[in-house]
């Protein structure tokens, strides 16, 4: 596995693992009665299968079966979920929120998460953590773009020059930046790739001639790509690789700027106490058991991910893979300090660019 960059299974009967997933929640409020064994977590969608399995289900029937503790669960697009906890401010429902960078960073300066250090913290990179104890990465995760690999397994795309091709019209589709987290990674990638904003911009202007329209979850494009519906969309490694078994003809590329070289950059998932959290002990235990030596092993092979304990080498096939598909890949880091800050600027020029 390659070294995460400084930025980012046991079976169960299924009627236990409905009972560890619970129902998903549309806007559902914590019990107050009662002994309170539950948490409520807000998150990004990708760790979760569409069959209820995933990471998350093996998560969550694992810690329940330990603590007697209940996850409920909610998902939305990165942006969106930081957006519906600070709505709910007044009124917190989540424990525990879960989101890719700028958001985790966005939800820490909107003052919606509070300070909590998990065990096992001490081996994640620096740069994958809060230095202020607001959010820990839990799951190492990569930027990427996804393409039919049956239809275009004789000329798949490689470079950003090649998504314009008219052969693509109509048959390309990225999720909503400002929204999707993976979405507001096409700007970073694209502004990084193709020589700054402006570029970039332009470049994504050009896109809309193939660009299906705006989506406000990346999760929602993989099937649509795999039956052929689309030719290219973006997601991210952990979220197309974990989905592969069900939707197989995805192939995973990152497109390559002037230099002619593939990039990439960590998007994590990252994990934060939930400021006014109705079953905070509850919700500390479940962060606790997020970065567990047993869970970061089952990272890959559950997920799809990369373990974000840097002491943790898994070496299953699935970590193989991974580690395979970032070969000869450049890793770049995002200024995320400045992404915080001028992601709204940044966003309104795509929306004019695009006319979004």
């Amino acid at each position: 596995r390659p070294h995460l960059p400084r930025s980012l299974r046991s079976a169960a009967a299924p009627a236990a693992l409905a009972l560890a997933l619970g129902a998903v929640l549309t806007g559902c409020g914590t019990s107050s009665g009662g002994d309170g064994k539950e948490i409520t977590l807000y998150s990004a969608d990708g760790l979760k299968a569409e069959d209820g399995g995933g990471f998350y289900g093996k998560v969550f029937k694992d810690f329940e079966r330990g603590t007697g503790i209940k996850v409920k669960y909610v998902e939305g697009g990165s942006g969106e979920i930081v957006q519906r906890l600070a709505r709910e401010r007044s009124r917190t429902k989540a424990d525990v929120v879960v989101t890719l960078p700028p958001f985790i960073q966005q939800a820490d300066g909107k003052k919606l998460l509070d300070t909590y250090t998990p065990k096992g913290a001490d081996k994640v990179a620096d740069g994958d953590k809060d230095p202020a104890g607001k959010w820990t990465s839990i799951a190492g995760n990569y930027f990427c773009f996804i393409c039919n690999s049956e239809k275009l397994k004789d000329t798949p795309p490689k470079t950003w020059k090649d998504l314009l091709d008219p052969k693509f019209k109509g048959r390309i589709q990225y999720s909503t930046p400002g929204v999707a987290g993976d979405g507001t990674a096409v700007l970073i990638k694209a502004m990084h790739d193709l020589g700054g904003k402006d570029p970039a911009m332009a470049y994504l202007k050009d896109l809309q001639r193939n660009n299906v329209g705006p989506s406000r979850s990346t999760g929602q494009l993989a099937p649509k790509v795999d039956k052929g519906e689309l030719l290219v969309a973006n997601g991210d490694v952990q979220m197309n690789f974990a989905n592969m078994r069900s939707m197989p003809h995805q192939g995973i590329f990152f497109p390559a700027g002037d230099s002619g070289k593939p990039t990439t950059f960590a998007l994590p998932y990252a994990a934060g106490l939930v400021k006014g959290a109705p079953h905070a002990e509850n919700a500390r235990k479940f962060l606790d058991f997020l970065l567990t030596e047993e869970v970061q092993r089952d990272v890959s092979a559950a997920g799809g991910g990369f373990a974000a304990r840097t002491d943790v080498k898994a070496d299953d096939p699935a970590a193989r893979a991974l580690a395979g598909l970032l070969r000869g890949v450049e890793v770049f880091r995002p200024d995320w300090a400045d992404i915080d800050e001028n992601l709204g600027s940044y966003v309104a020029a795509w929306k004019a660019a695009t006319g979004s």
